[in-house]
């Protein structure tokens, strides 16, 4: 399963990138909002990646960050939503935008994305409110967090997964990551170590 793709930019076009690693192109569908943060042609890039399997085609679809990668199989395990209707999603409305919308119960923002109707919107809202409550902040959201360490983000997001409440995880996790500790795992473990009774 590849979940992670750093290389250089070789090609782009609306809604899709090629990166070459080691000589070897790896096409990623992507959202808009992430094409039109990419960089020149010939520069580094590195994309968070969901590997689809079908029966008759592998597919990577490729997000910025994890908190956009999260929000995208969230939207994959709604009942009709496939891999290009949730892309198609994620171009019409920014992650935290999302967020928001269905943790408000906004359904007038959720019918204005394309591809999305008023039954759609409901079930959205329905099936995903309560399962936001679970999503890793994303970047702009999480700068409060040491300005958006990636190791502390996912490492709160795995505690809060785990059912840990949000605040004790953050805090735990910071003093791990006060005495020094660099790897997620390490982390992770000592948080969990300090956490269970």
């Amino acid at each position: 399963m590849i979940a992670q793709i750093s290389g250089t930019l070789a090609q782009k076009i609306p809604g899709e990138v090629i990166v070459d690693v080691g000589g070897v192109g790896y096409q990623v569908l992507i959202p808009l909002n992430v094409f039109y943060q990419l960089p020149e042609i010939g520069a580094p890039l590195s994309l968070q990646i969901h590997t689809h399997v079908r029966e008759d085609a592998l597919q990577l679809f490729g997000f910025q960050d994890f908190a956009e990668k999260q929000m995208f199989l969230l939207l994959i395990n709604v009942s009709g939503i496939g891999p290009k209707l949730a892309i198609n999603i994620l171009s019409g409305i920014a992650a935290t935008e999302l967020k928001r919308a269905l943790r408000e119960g906004d359904q007038g923002r959720l019918v204005a994305i394309p591809g999305v109707g008023r039954k759609l919107a409901e079930r959205l809202i329905v099936e995903l409110k309560d399962r936001i409550a679970t999503l890793a902040p994303a970047a702009t959201e999480g700068a409060r967090l040491e300005g958006g360490s990636q190791i502390l983000l996912d490492a709160v997001s795995a505690l809060v997964n785990l059912g840990y409440k949000r605040p004790d995880a953050e805090k735990m996790v910071r003093e791990v990551l006060k005495r020094g500790e660099q790897s997620l795992e390490t982390v992770l473990k000592e948080s969990l170590r300090h956490l269970s009774p």
